[in-house]
């Protein structure tokens, strides 16, 4: 997965929409104490950066270190780059003790684990019974009408053969994937929750966030180039007719969460 990102790293960290406040405030509500939480693939610390803000302690780890050379560098954040696929020895060496968690965060990379794996070490290093898990993914930026046709046909025909097969969870909105924890205070299933994410942008910026994608640079790896003039003059078009043509727009991102806590039957 990190080799997906390798040759894009700033532009990603650059480009990517911030997560709404809202919801590191309804995880937090659903977390007893605030001391000490980790970050998985926090790829350039945009969730980490949110989560220091309300914890005492964060724990943050990605498999590619150029994307980890982009993060914010704040005290109460301690990065790590981490073997692709740990043992629990390696969990309590490199990271933490047993049962020491409160929480684990996944913000748009759930769907790249090995799922039975990371869940054994997520159960193993959450606080029983009430320590929560919460990943989250996002999916395509809605603008107009028109801007959004092309989008789509952008994100499904132009791209589509350039996806990796597991973006398919992400499309799905998390519906569909495994989580075996039990459901928080409050609610009754694990979800998918809804939020949104809105960011101001302008049409180059959002150009970059198209080219923050791995299917871009795969595609682009390939000799195809996704933006290409045709359908760039099509973006100007729809962007500069909307509404008379404003230079920035407010994007929307549909937010799909999964939460859950680990329950006080797991040793």
């Amino acid at each position: 997965m990190a080799e997906l990102f390798l040759k894009q790293a700033k532009q990603y960290a650059e480009n990517r929409p911030d997560y709404p406040k809202e919801l590191f405030e309804f995880i937090a509500s659903k977390t007893p104490c605030h001391d000490l939480v980790w970050d998985v693939g926090t790829g350039s610390g945009q969730a980490a950066q949110s989560l220091a803000g309300i914890y005492k302690k964060v724990i943050a780890t990605d498999t590619s270190p150029k994307q980890l050379q982009e993060a914010p560098k704040l005290t109460t954040i301690r990065y790590e780059h981490p073997p692709p696929v740990m043992s629990i020895a390696q969990v309590e060496q490199i990271l933490t003790p047993k049962s020491s968690l409160d929480l684990v965060t996944i913000a748009q990379a759930l769907h790249w684990f090995d799922f039975q794996n990371f869940y054994d070490q997520v159960k193993w290093a959450l606080k029983k019974p009430n320590g929560v898990v919460a990943a989250w993914c996002y999916t395509l930026p809605r603008v107009n009408a028109s801007v959004d046709r092309i989008m789509d046909r952008l994100y499904t025909v132009c791209a589509g053969p350039y996806w990796d097969p597991l973006r398919k969870f992400v499309d799905d909105e998390y519906r569909g994937i495994d989580f075996p924890f039990e459901a928080v205070e409050g609610a009754c299933e694990t979800g998918p929750f809804e939020f949104v994410i809105e960011k101001v942008m302008d049409l180059e910026g959002f150009f970059n966030y198209i080219r923050s994608w791995s299917a871009y640079q795969t595609a682009k790896d390939k000799g195809v180039e996704l933006l290409g003039s045709d359908i760039v003059e099509e973006f100007k078009r729809a962007w500069e007719n909307d509404e008379g043509g404003d230079c920035k727009k407010v994007v929307k991102c549909p937010l799909f969460l999964r939460i859950g806590k680990v329950g006080g039957d797991v040793e």
